[in-house]
């Protein structure tokens, strides 16, 4: 793991993909940091109302040290805020974890985290309003986004101008207490694997991930495998000027909405303009390949302007494309402001 790959995952530990964090401490090999962002919009559909809503709000800490020998450690806290009501779930966990990084041997990380599947999966997953949904079904058990309980472990291979290759292992131990694609029967999640594999070059990436685990539902005869295939590709950089262009494609047996086999696809085109303006449009479908139906399919068209490094307003509008099972459509909208602490 060479140190510009060390200092991109310390970095992407602590702050996110496109956080912005106020360093409150460094003093020698030690820093401690605050971050998030506060996140609302006026938003509304067809079949709702029209209401203040607020998008992903968050804050988090951060901290990192220096340890030796070559090796760093960081923790990091991060809690969803309510920021319309308060009450009893005003703050709750998103990531908890701790980190340990060498030039050479790698990075391991413990606890609630960003998956390594995630990692090539969530490629998509960027515009501020309206992206990816179906990473975030079972998303805690299947870790197929915010992993729960996981040790994950990262390595990367330089290979000069032939580009980089970085893999990434993940475990997660069995889980109880949970329900399973949105039942109401408790279940429980055997043992997850997971494998991604990440090679970039010249601005392009090509992603590949492998999730697999058992499932068991109380009170049923379900006992099942749900597992993905994910293969993923990508140009550019999405936080910079110019083009950007992703793609997803899962291919899975009871990951989404419980279905026995179905096929996911994410798709985004964006285009920053020199005056921090991001133009986007994505797209995305989950369809039940057994009975050759579509559960759900949906495109957005987005903008986002960066007033300052820390004020960006957004707005965009979500097409309902249509289903097979008889849900009513229902187009969305919202324009907003994010202030990154």
């Amino acid at each position: 793991m060479n140190k510009k790959h060390l200092a991109i995952a310390v970095a992407a530990a602590f702050y996110g993909s496109q956080a912005v964090a106020v360093e409150l401490y460094n003093e020698g090999d030690t820093t401690f940091s605050v971050g998030g962002h506060v996140s609302v919009g006026l938003g509304g559909s067809e079949e709702g109302e029209t209401e203040v809503q607020q998008v992903s709000p968050r804050i988090n800490v951060n901290a990192t040290q220096n340890i030796g020998n070559g090796y760093t450690a960081d923790a990091k806290g991060e809690w969803a805020l309510n920021v319309l009501e308060g009450g009893e779930e005003t703050f709750t966990t998103r990531l908890g974890y701790i980190g340990v990084t060498h030039n050479t041997y790698g990075r391991v990380v413990v606890g609630t985290q960003w998956s390594p599947y995630y990692d090539g999966a969530g490629i998509a997953d960027l515009p501020i309003a309206f992206a990816n949904d179906f990473l975030y079904d079972d998303q805690g058990p299947l870790g197929t986004a915010r992993a729960e309980r996981m040790i994950s472990y990262f390595n990367a291979l330089d290979l000069n101008e032939a580009g980089e290759l970085i893999f990434g292992l993940g475990w997660q131990g069995t889980t109880t207490g949970e329900t399973f694609a949105g039942g109401t029967d408790e279940a429980q999640y055997d043992d997850r694997f997971q494998i991604a594999l990440h090679y970039s070059i010249m601005g392009f990436g090509l992603n590949y991930a492998f999730s697999t685990g058992d499932v068991k539902i109380a009170n049923t005869t379900f006992d099942e495998t749900a597992q993905s295939n994910m293969f993923s590709a990508n140009y550019g950089d999405y936080y910079d000027e110019g083009l950007y262009v992703a793609i997803v494609y899962a291919m899975n047996e009871y990951m989404n909405q419980g279905l026995e086999e179905s096929v996911a696809i994410e798709a985004l085109l964006a285009y920053a303009l020199p005056n921090s303006l991001n133009l986007s449009v994505n797209y995305e479908s989950v369809e039940d390949d057994k009975n050759n139906n579509t559960i759900f399919s949906q495109s957005a068209l987005q903008a986002e302007y960066n007033f300052t490094s820390s004020f960006v307003g957004f707005a965009g509008y979500q097409f309902d494309l249509g289903n097979d099972i008889n849900v009513p459509e229902d187009d969305k909208w919202i324009f907003g402001m994010r202030y990154y602490l």
